[in-house]
């Protein structure tokens, strides 16, 4: 039922920030509805990927380890930038190194072993950073509001047909579903990721990743008090790695210092 769910959620929201769009753009120099377009499709493509992996996964493992899983995404953001041209430093590739003793320590609970739902979470966190970096990309040169409202539309789109080949959509059950549609429409598409889209614009996206990363600690502490999950020693320790990673691949580099003489 989640790809009915998932596809009505952002229809809607792409839906209801159309005038929205129109009303913050308006003014905008920026003409190319090509361009824009294009983009919005780019981002619309790459977060349903990372979302039908991240929700298909997480049927198969805990909500914490869901979480701390999509959160290396902020390791992969700085990889994906080597391989855009993007200068990196050798501390990154140290945070890599740290993050997958992470997963092993999160993820190897009876020998090293990744299941199926730990494998697509990896694949969703891809995906969200090549989502992050599409974003940084487009959201420099068109309207980030109308990138959103492409987004949502494409996704939703995207999602149609794949609903009724896995599933057998009834009315009653959208019904029964509206609370969770609206919320999802609302919060996540219309808001969250709308601010996501229209904050990169003047952040650096390895900084917006660190950002979006405290997902995880979320995630975690939603799946102890609502849904009881509880994390061994063992997880815990995995999970503290990929906070140290996550971390140390954030903070500033020394700068030299230039002494000039007066």
């Amino acid at each position: 039922f989640f790809r009915t769910v998932f596809f009505m959620p952002n229809l809607i929201g792409g839906i209801v920030l159309v005038p929205f769009a129109w009303f913050f753009s308006r003014n905008d120099e920026n003409k190319d509805v090509r361009g824009t377009v294009f983009g919005g499709i780019m981002c619309g493509l790459a977060l349903f990927a990372a979302s039908t992996l991240q929700q298909i996964g997480i049927q198969y493992t805990t909500v914490a380890k869901s979480g701390f899983l999509t959160a290396m995404y902020i390791v992969l953001v700085p990889i994906l930038r080597i391989v855009m041209g993007k200068r990196s430093t050798v501390r990154v590739w140290i945070c890599v190194l740290i993050a997958a003793v992470g997963v092993y320590f999160l993820c190897a609970i009876d020998g090293f072993s990744i299941n199926m739902g730990d494998g697509l979470t990896i694949l969703c966190a891809l995906m969200f950073s090549v989502h992050i970096c599409v974003v940084d990309y487009f959201v420099q040169k068109h309207s980030g509001v109308w990138l959103a409202c492409i987004q949502f539309i494409v996704v939703g789109i995207v999602s149609t047909p794949f609903m009724f080949i896995f599933e057998s959509p009834a009315v009653a059950d959208i019904c029964n579903a509206w609370v969770a549609i609206l919320y999802t429409a609302i919060f996540s598409s219309g808001i969250a990721y709308t601010f996501q889209i229209l904050g990169q614009r003047d952040t650096n996206p390895v900084v917006a990743s660190l950002i979006m990363s405290t997902e995880s600690l979320f995630a975690a502490l939603s799946g102890w008090v609502i849904l009881g999950q509880e994390m061994s020693l063992r997880e815990l320790f995995g999970s503290l790695l990929m906070i140290c990673a996550i971390v140390f691949a954030q903070l500033p580099e020394k700068k030299r210092l230039i002494h000039t003489k007066k």
